[in-house]
């Protein structure tokens, strides 16, 4: 990655925003990095002093997003690239998951990474310059029972971050969005929210794929430190991908997703066709 640039990550306190942040620093660039409260702020700093930059914000307060970039672009200097890691997982059967916990999935996962987009692009596009990464996931490409609102909201930023890479790609800023698979991250933890179980129909599907996921939290087989790598690489490279899967199980699953697809599509192309006037 060439030197000097300033990273803007979301949710840096943990996870993928974490292990970015530890990259940048030891690669030689500059994080400012959001987190929630006082502590995170000063574990945060305290990697490396002068260099790494703590902001306290919660992605939901919509209002105090622009004024926090405005004051950084300020204070610090030229964002170069924006980083949307801040997010949650909910797990939850469809039937059993109220809707207030599906508005506040879609507000962090996507209202808030969109509410940042909207806030560095001014200065990114009066510069001619800039990178926006968005941490998806492969439940962005493929689903599984019980993640319906998590999947819903990582495939609504799949393609939001297509369609923005082509509104701004004329204008010398990339859109990347990153997807990992499973990786060592707080994901199916601490950050995870699960509505509780109620209806017995579900319980010889689903029981079994929630205990699964609790028995290989922080055991998975991705490594945090090098996805970041992954992502250093990716804002390196000339011709930025648009889309970057990150690890075995998510090329795997999504190259299966893929097929099954594409034979779907050809097993009923003859009813698709017939809709022509």
């Amino acid at each position: 990655m060439s030197s000097g640039k300033t990273l803007l990550i979301t949710g840096a306190s943990s996870g993928f925003g974490r292990a970015l942040a530890e990259q940048a620093v030891a690669a030689g660039h500059q994080v400012v990095g959001t987190v929630r409260n006082e502590q995170a702020r000063a574990e945060l700093e305290q990697l490396a002093p002068g260099r790494i930059f703590a902001r306290l914000l919660d992605v939901t307060d919509l209002a105090a997003i622009e004024p926090l970039v405005a004051a950084i672009e300020a204070d610090i200097g030229a964002i170069d690239v924006l980083v949307n890691s801040a997010g949650y997982g909910h797990e939850g059967i469809l039937e059993e998951s109220p809707l207030e916990e599906m508005r506040r999935q879609f507000e962090v996962n996507v209202f808030g990474a969109v509410a940042m987009i909207r806030a560095v692009l001014p200065f990114m596009r009066q510069r001619r310059r800039g990178h926006i990464l968005n941490i998806t996931s492969m439940g962005g490409y493929i689903t599984m029972p019980g993640i319906a609102y998590y999947c819903g909201s990582k495939f609504a930023l799949e393609g939001i971050s297509e369609t923005l890479g082509k509104e701004v790609a004329g204008l010398g800023i990339a859109v990347t969005a990153v997807a990992p698979g499973s990786f060592r991250t707080d994901w199916a933890g601490r950050s995870m929210v699960r509505s509780p179980r109620c209806i017995a129909d579900y319980d010889a599907l689903f029981d079994p794929v929630r205990q699964a996921r609790q028995e290989k939290s922080g055991k998975q087989l991705g490594d945090p430190q090098k996805a970041a790598q992954a992502m250093l690489a990716a804002i390196d490279a000339e011709q930025p991908p648009s889309h970057l899967l990150l690890g075995s199980d998510a090329v795997g699953l999504v190259r299966q997703k893929l097929a099954a697809l594409e034979a779907e599509i050809t097993r009923w192309e003859g009813l698709s066709l017939s809709t022509d006037g």
